[in-house]
């Protein structure tokens, strides 16, 4: 675990790849703000700038936490690493900071629906003429032009336009969406790669450029095989509970208390999977991938009736013998309380300033073999709604 953060979060002790790069952060909810985490992980200076209510995730539980139960831990998930400033955007105050902040900013993050930051008098040409060399990352529900532009995007509803409910679930009759809004994190995730793209392409040309990104196009981005199922073969993919639809056996399958997922991705590990359970691996409609596939409900029989008789932890003692990748499936506590998360520093102790030493989840990322999460040294808990008020109009007054 990383020790807390310093009185100054712009302090180089921070380190990071992103150190010295100062992000304003307009958006709420959750791909925005998932963006600007991940660029604040990487070492970034990031202003969130909300409304007299804050961003809507404060909002957004239970479960809530804190002396008054009014800390929403749904907008303690996606918001570390920031400060936190309020600005009426329609006052002449606000616009006159948010003008100041864009001057000295490396990036602005913006989910408004689009033409809002417009109709606030900051159109993408304002921007640039303000700061050439802002990189502007826009991310929308269904996109920023064309036909249904202007629609309101929010994860459940991208998720199923986009047809990922369509292949999730126990059938074609039984769409499901994902169980965390990953049309959200996704359009997050591509718009931070983005503006790191944007920011190494500004070494070389010394200007900005807006990228753009949304809940569809992050959906659609992530149809892999698919997609090209689709584009290529002609074949429409459908819901088919846990179970690959291009490979077998490939999923979760019942044991005498329970259940494991095995993969067989390759003919080899198919060959050791079935020798070690006692099945020919030769079988008439079973000798091949493609033939598993085709007939993949006798398989998942095969398998089940293979590991009826057994407990769930002798099967997994038995395939991990053999070099099968197999593995359980673990409920949330059982995740955090794992010893290999610990030993991948995901959990991050920070110092919030109501609730004290909290440990919350970490960043993905690591550098090097450095025991951070993340690329910086030390972390900012997520901020009380205009924590930094003072400080960042105190730094605005600073000379450049």
């Amino acid at each position: 675990m990383t020790s807390p953060a310093p009185d100054d979060p712009t302090s180089p002790s921070t380190g990071g790849p992103l150190a010295g790069i100062v992000v304003v952060d307009l958006s709420r909810a959750l791909a925005g703000p998932q963006a600007g985490m991940m660029l604040g992980d990487m070492g970034a200076r990031v202003i969130k700038v909300e409304s007299a209510t804050g961003d809507d995730t404060r909002g957004w539980g239970p479960p809530f936490v804190g002396p008054d139960e009014d800390i929403s831990t749904y907008y303690l998930a996606a918001n570390r690493n920031k400060e936190s400033i309020v600005l009426d955007l329609k006052s002449d105050d606000g616009r006159t900071v948010l003008t100041r902040l864009i001057e000295r900013a490396d990036v602005l993050i913006e989910n408004f629906r689009p033409g809002v930051l417009d109709r606030l008098g900051f159109p993408v040409a304002r921007l640039h003429e303000l700061n050439p060399r802002l990189v502007l990352l826009s991310i929308s529900g269904f996109g920023h032009d064309g036909p249904e532009g202007g629609r309101a995007g929010y994860d459940q509803i991208a998720q199923g336009e986009a047809g990922l409910m369509s292949v999730t679930g126990s059938g074609p009759e039984d769409p499901q969406r994902v169980g965390v809004p990953i049309g959200d994190l996704l359009s997050g995730m591509n718009g931070a790669f983005g503006v790191v793209s944007a920011l190494y392409d500004r070494e070389r040309t010394g200007r900005g450029r807006v990228v753009r990104t949304s809940l569809l196009a992050s959906v659609i981005g992530a149809h892999a095989m698919h997609g090209t199922n689709y584009l290529l073969a002609g074949k429409v993919g459908h819901a088919q509970g846990n179970h690959h639809p291009s490979i077998a056996p490939y999923g979760l399958f019942r044991t005498a208390d329970g259940q494991v997922q095995v993969a067989c991705a390759a003919e080899s590990l198919w060959v050791k999977f079935a020798q070690t359970f006692g099945l020919d691996p030769v079988a008439a409609g079973m000798a091949t991938n493609r033939e598993r596939v085709a007939n993949r409900a006798a398989v998942i029989d095969a398998v089940d009736a293979a590991f009826a008789e057994l407990s769930s932890a002798e099967v997994l003692e038995r395939l991990a013998a053999a070099g099968v990748p197999a593995g359980k499936v673990r409920t949330i506590d059982e995740v955090y309380e794992w010893d290999q998360v610990a030993s991948q520093h995901l959990l991050l102790e920070v110092d919030h300033p109501v609730l004290g030493a909290i440990t919350i989840p970490g960043s993905p990322l690591r550098f090097d073999d450095n025991a951070f999460s993340g690329g910086r040294e030390h972390h900012l808990p997520p901020p009380g709604l205009g924590e930094h008020d003072d400080a960042i109009r105190a730094w605005l007054d600073e000379p450049r």
